[in-house]
């Protein structure tokens, strides 16, 4: 059991993963930000 050598985090995927992830929240947002300045307009 040798915990040093097993890398606890595969950067080549999470990378992947936490850009994918940040893009989803950054689009919610947006999207959040879109709505609220649409139901403003009377």
């Amino acid at each position: 059991m040798n915990l040093i050598g097993i890398p606890l985090v595969d950067w080549s995927n999470g990378i992947i993963m936490i850009a994918v992830f940040a893009f989803v929240v950054i689009a919610m947002i947006a999207v959040l930000v879109s709505l609220m300045n649409s139901g403003k307009r009377r």
